[in-house]
């Protein structure tokens, strides 16, 4: 589950990734803010963490602002969620750039809970490592899909379950 501050990230990187193909111009806080939605003074720390990343530039003055410096098919979702929530794996064992053998595991090899949340995981990253700042901003057809197949899925399971089933309670 992503938090709230990665809703906010990007939010904001939506409403610069706008501007980049509309005006081109520096955007002031006030107006991020306020085209997305989002609390001023969350926005500001938010805003700072994606400018030291290389995502976005800030200016001073009259005319300053943020503006989106890579173009969106260049910010990756995925290191855009690292970057804001901190890692992305379910267990610290299968993280890639976080990884930490579990307290209570004598080994990772014959690990049941490690393989079927790797192979959730493994799958999760595929998808999520795919994904750009330009797939939120232009929502082509493929995240549509995706989108509309996450949904389904808690319906089918229902489905599968039935009334009265351990996992309906």
């Amino acid at each position: 589950m992503i938090t709230q501050k990665m809703k906010y990230a990007l939010k904001a990187l939506m409403v610069l990734a706008e501007e980049k193909s509309g005006d081109r111009r520096p955007l002031r806080i006030e107006d991020i803010a306020q085209r997305s939605g989002t609390p001023k003074r969350f926005l500001e720390h938010i805003l700072l963490d994606i400018r030291n990343a290389g995502y976005i530039a800030s200016t001073r003055g009259r005319s300053g602002g943020y503006l989106l410096i890579k173009e969106p098919a260049q910010v990756p979702l995925s290191e855009l969620l690292r970057m804001i929530d901190g890692p992305i794996a379910p267990l610290p064992c299968l993280s890639r750039r976080s990884y930490q053998k579990c307290e209570d595991c004598t080994d990772e090899e014959t690990c049941r809970i490690r393989k079927v949340f790797a192979g959730i995981f493994w799958s999760y990253l595929v998808l999520i490592d795919s994904l750009t700042l330009a797939d939120l901003v232009g929502v082509p057809a493929a995240a549509e899909q995706i989108l509309a197949a996450l949904i389904r899925l808690p319906e089918a399971a229902e489905e599968h379950e039935g009334p009265g089933s351990a996992a309906g309670v």
